[in-house]
């Protein structure tokens, strides 16, 4: 196939990366031996150098061996972005154990099923979810549950941190006094490339949620490719704003194992707001800043902005939902960096394109295919035969990223990977320079009057809108048209904005079908951990 994209990529950028044959456990003693000294992790103020965090990692694996982990069994994460979450999926990686991410914010319905699915024996969870888990712990597989207190890598407690005390009891442990007696010495657990890594969890938007099968080959080879494509970036120099989630996938890559690469000091924010995340930015003088659009439309909405050093960002990134046009541009003239949009998904370990760092940047595009990764536009309905430029069609992608199936679910994983290419749902186009556009996920599509309808499209329109500070639309029963359009809508701040005034600058820049008919002005909507809003639950209501 014609890779037209290559020729776009930035100077030193290569379409292929030699890549090296190492896991992300060998990256942190690769981190450890260059940069020992180095703060890897700062919670709270309180650090953990490079040197400290490995032995952390190698005590949480001896224990892990002693509780009877062996290699292939599956160690459930139950934790915010703070240092436990990090020790204990490197710590798993090193027994030969496979991580299993698990989103705080799921119910107990959900976690159940994900922890029996898995086949988790055990649970590493934060103290103040803990009294739910021992409930279910009897309806699952966990036989041992490890309590992570935040206080225990706070060296100066503010008070800000609740904490809930676990009465002992049998299969129930403390992090720290568990973790304390043992040695500070590698195990030594041969561990392969193609060895099951992590079983990612997707959102369950579809219906019950499925384990993308990612191994340490998916793993190492998409942060490999996220380093080539930032190799501009020094290693061992320089601070990430952790405050997307580790237990979601473009947080534990953007995030965890990409900080762990580059030998970054790793800035935790467990429970964010804007002003700790502007206070982090500013005090620990952060160049490489992962977020989300909500996140950066918040920071540019911030009444004191401009009292803020935002001077040491060098490299921000978005992915999650496309972002306004106007966004970047004001984003740019407040902090002089580009933001790198990103398209990426669980099943594709996941990132999939970027934006050019320092090359061509299309506005309304979510960049390139990265090194080593073919994507491919397929008519929705054939799934086979290929679109022509600027056609919209759905996005297949190939490259060493991408999962090897959904974890006990052999029906799912046929209808997804099919001939070695990932089917993803999502529609999109690609231009004849090969920069790819994402229109929607095929199961959003509303269906009008027999017409197609993208909500993205029209929410990209209300992004535009000077007074609508976030917008999500849905397609809602109609008895006449099928389904019609209705779109949920936030407005800024101090601003007033009625229904009458949306449907007519609607008219202005949508073809008449596409119109919303329904707008519902409210003064927020659903998001999930990272901050992507949550159309599924827009549906239920």
């Amino acid at each position: 196939m014609k890779r037209t994209w290559h020729k776009h990529y930035a100077p030193g950028v290569p379409p292929a990366i030699p890549f090296e044959k190492t896991i992300l456990p060998e990256m942190l003693s690769d981190a450890v031996r260059d940069f020992p000294d180095k703060e890897a992790i700062i919670f709270y103020d309180s650090p953990i150098r490079f040197f400290e965090l490995e032995k952390l990692v190698n005590r949480t694996a001896n224990a892990l061996l002693d509780l009877g982990i062996k290699r292939g069994d599956k160690i459930a994460l139950l934790l915010p972005n703070m240092p436990q979450i990090v020790i204990a999926a490197f710590a798993a990686w090193k027994t030969g154990a496979v991580v299993v991410m698990t989103n705080l914010l799921n119910t107990d319905r959900e976690l159940e099923h994900q922890l029996s699915d898995s086949g988790s024996e055990v649970l590493v969870a934060l103290d103040l979810l803990c009294p739910r888990m021992i409930a279910l712990k009897e309806k699952t597989h966990i036989r041992t549950i490890i309590v992570v207190h935040a206080r225990d890598h706070i060296l100066n407690p503010t008070g800000r941190e609740l904490h809930l005390d676990i009465e002992p009891a049998e299969g129930i442990h403390q992090w720290k006094d568990l973790i304390d007696t043992y040695p500070d010495t590698a195990p030594g657990v041969r561990i392969d490339l193609e060895d099951l890594a992590c079983l990612q969890y997707t959102g369950g938007t579809t219906g019950i949620s499925k384990a993308a099968v990612l191994t340490h080959t998916n793993l190492s080879w998409n942060v490999q490719q996220t380093r080539a494509w930032f190799h501009s970036i020094v290693r061992g120099r320089g601070a990430l704003l952790a405050v997307l989630p580790y237990f979601h996938s473009f947080g534990m890559l953007a995030g965890m194992n990409i900080s762990i690469l580059l030998a970054q000091t790793q800035v935790l924010i467990p429970q964010p707001d804007l002003d700790t995340i502007l206070n982090s930015i500013q005090k620990y003088k952060i160049t490489l800043f992962p977020g989300v659009p909500t996140l950066y439309t918040a920071i540019l909405s911030h009444p004191k902005i401009s009292e803020y050093d935002l001077s040491t960002l060098e490299v921000c990134i978005s992915g999650g939902a496309p972002l306004p046009v106007d966004l970047i541009d004001s984003f740019e003239r407040l902090t002089s960096v580009r933001i790198c949009e990103a398209y990426g998904l669980t099943e594709a370990g996941p990132l999939v394109s970027v934006n050019p760092f320092g090359g061509k940047t299309k506005h309304g595009s979510v960049g390139v295919p990265i090194p080593d990764t073919d994507v491919r536009i397929v008519n929705v309905d054939s799934a086979v035969s290929l679109c022509a430029p600027g056609e919209e069609g759905e996005i297949t992608v190939k490259g060493p990223q991408i999962m090897q199936g959904y974890y006990r679910m052999p029906k799912e994983t046929a209808q997804t990977l099919k001939n070695g290419w990932l089917h993803t749902g999502d529609i999109g186009r690609m231009d004849e320079e090969g920069y790819l556009y994402i229109v929607d996920r095929k199961k959003d599509m509303i269906i009008a009057g027999g017409y197609n309808i993208y909500p993205n499209e029209i929410d990209q329109v209300l992004f535009e809108h000077p007074k609508i500070l976030e917008a999500c639309t849905i397609g809602v029963p109609d008895p006449y048209r099928g389904e019609t359009v209705k779109s949920f809508i936030v407005v800024n701040p101090g601003e007033e904005l009625s229904e009458d005034e949306v449907i007519d600058y609607c008219r202005e820049k949508l073809a008449k079908y596409k119109v919303p008919r329904m707008i519902e002005l409210t003064g927020s909507l659903p998001k999930s951990g990272p901050g992507k809003i949550l159309r599924k639950e827009l549906k239920r209501i």
